[in-house]
């Protein structure tokens, strides 16, 4: 019988320091393009980030609005639009969003308007959609777009994903900041 000898750890005592609130995949996920992170964000009106959070880049938008809309610090009280593209248009966040009485502009996929117009008169009527109040949604778009022109934020060079958010905040603080003043 074989008896293993345990040599001490030669860094001295061992470490006490666990952090729960880091993901095991750091936010990495596989695309076509290789190494992604996406960056799921809840931009007001004035292409200021109100709400952000971090995934994989293989993870769908759809399911991180409810996370975003937990997290959105409602300081107004008042009535909230949401514009979404067509990756919201899923009847289930229809429904959340109703629920929760925020109004919204999500246009239809148009598999779901062939499915609706498959049905005949059974298909129902088509969600409320305004083409006017939609053009505002380039305001999310001019929001990435400003965190993008830190260099840091788009090719994400940080290890941990704590970082890389830590990086987010900053970015969106300091814009948000040059946009108020």
């Amino acid at each position: 019988m074989r008896r293993v000898l345990q040599l001490p750890d030669p860094q001295g005592a061992e470490s006490n320091y666990t952090f729960a609130g880091e993901p095991t995949d750091h936010a990495l996920g596989r695309s076509r393009g290789g190494w992604t992170t996406k960056i799921h964000a809840l931009i007001d009106g004035t292409c200021a980030p109100v709400a952000l959070l971090l995934t994989a880049g293989q993870v769908g938008d759809n399911p991180q609005l409810a996370p975003l809309l937990e997290i959105y610090p409602d300081r107004h009280g008042g009535t909230m639009r949401l514009l979404a593209d067509k990756a919201y248009s899923h009847p289930s966040t229809r429904n959340f969003l109703r629920e929760k009485r925020i109004s919204h502009t999500i246009p239809e996929r148009s598999d779901q308007i062939a499915r609706r117009k498959e049905k005949g008169s059974r298909g129902g009527r088509p969600p409320a959609f305004d083409p006017a109040l939609y053009r505002h949604r380039n305001t999310v778009e001019r929001g990435f777009n400003r965190l993008k022109h830190w260099r840091g934020i788009a090719t994400r060079y940080d290890k941990y994903a704590i970082t890389y958010l830590g990086g987010v905040l900053l970015a969106s603080t300091v814009t948000t900041h040059r946009l108020r003043n």
